[in-house]
């Protein structure tokens, strides 16, 4: 029997082969493994906004492997990104330059020529984009930008319309949003591209909004009220929306919608305006005591910050028989060094002035009502 710290034949052969297997050092790192690595790194630095970080990155990558191809265009866009337009521009000539094939080279070329008011220079680079990829949506965008300094709205329709086709979904409803402005002098184009960008599916409470406006606009009421009902949905956090449809409810004679769409507002953000509305639906209906009440609530929550929620006040109050109130109110917004300039703003308050015999009073708010404008005063 073999002494117990012995080893068997077998296995001392075993044990040679295992450590003549092991090597004394690690095998040195890929460069270009280590390069990808850093080149990973500088990207994620760059969407997290540390540009310092991503361009530290970007250099070690370079020193590592300073023939890939990627390099100049994410130098690019990390220098758009910090919106240093000289840097971002030399790093995507020499991006196209490498891949001259790359649609996306010669879009941010033209982007960055369009920021800095070289348009000969852009529109060119921009074409470029398109013979080479006809679906850059970010070429077309800019071209339209560009129809539309050149006042040509035709063509910036166009390039909306065509970026629209091609973006991704998110980026759909702002083109189009774009392009129906682009014909704010012709609403009932701006309507037609509007209503068929919803038929296709095309959404977001700011293209709503923008239908209701237009729709409001040639007295499609029902209709306004149904796009702004979508808009209100889709934005929960903007009260102005279901004020909206509660205003156009109350033109349609439809008290109980509009006071549900008041509600609806009120359930989003609890705001004097809206509670003068819903006293003058109380008004409208005789009812004394709901009219107190709202007039009561829409004093409690008045911020004394917004011109029209002063205005909205001042004649709830005046209808209430309450002049003296309704003045006060008006005599402080009118004197404030901002309101020096609201003709009208002046000729209320003087009218008001004038009908409670504060002739003091009538006579400032004139002198103001003249120098900004008014033809006359009471």
């Amino acid at each position: 029997m073999l002494p117990p710290t012995s080893l068997r034949p077998a296995a001392a052969v075993l044990l040679a082969l295992a450590l003549t297997a092991c090597p004394d050092k690690p095998p040195p790192e890929d460069p270009k493994a280590k390069a990808e690595g850093l080149y990973l790194a500088g990207t994620a630095a760059y969407l997290q906004g540390n540009f310092a970080q991503a361009h530290d990155f970007f250099a070690q990558v370079k020193a590592l492997n300073p023939g890939d191809p990627r390099l100049p265009a994410a130098e690019g866009e990390a220098y758009l990104a910090e919106a240093k337009l000289t840097e971002a521009l030399a790093a995507f000539e020499a991006a196209a330059k490498v891949d001259p094939k790359r649609a996306t080279n010669y879009s941010r070329i033209g982007f960055i020529h369009q920021l800095k008011g070289e348009r000969a220079e852009a529109k060119a680079a921009l074409e470029k984009a398109i013979e080479l990829n006809p679906r850059d949506f970010n070429a077309h965008e800019s071209l339209g930008e560009l129809a539309l300094r050149d006042k040509a709205p035709a063509e910036a329709v166009k390039q909306f319309m065509l970026a629209s086709e091609s973006a991704p979904d998110q980026s759909k409803a702002e083109l189009v949003l774009r392009a129906a402005q682009a014909l704010a002098d012709q609403p009932k184009d701006a309507l037609e591209i509007l209503e068929r960008a919803v038929r296709q599916g095309i959404k977001s409470p700011p293209l709503f909004v923008e239908l209701g406006d237009q729709l409001v606009h040639v007295t499609r009421l029902p209709d306004a009220i149904a796009a702004y009902t979508e808009a209100a949905r889709s934005n929960p956090k903007d009260p102005t929306l279901w004020e909206l449809v509660g205003e156009l409810d109350t033109k349609l004679d439809k008290p109980g919608d509009a006071e549900a769409a008041f509600r609806e507002s009120l359930r989003v953000k609890d705001r004097a305006v809206v509670h003068v509305a819903l006293a003058r639906l109380c008004l409208k209906r005789k009812d004394e005591p709901c009219v107190a009440a709202e007039l009561a609530l829409a004093l409690e929550k008045a911020t004394g910050e917004e011109l029209r929620e002063s205005l909205e006040l001042a004649d709830l109050l005046e209808l209430r028989g309450k002049k003296k109130e309704a003045f006060a109110l008006l005599q402080a917004v009118a004197s404030e060094p901002e309101q020096e300039k609201n003709a009208d703003l002046q000729l209320k308050t003087a009218r008001l002035a004038k009908a409670l015999g504060d002739a003091a009073a009538v006579k400032s708010r004139c002198a103001q009502a003249l120098a900004a404008g008014a033809p006359k005063c009471p």
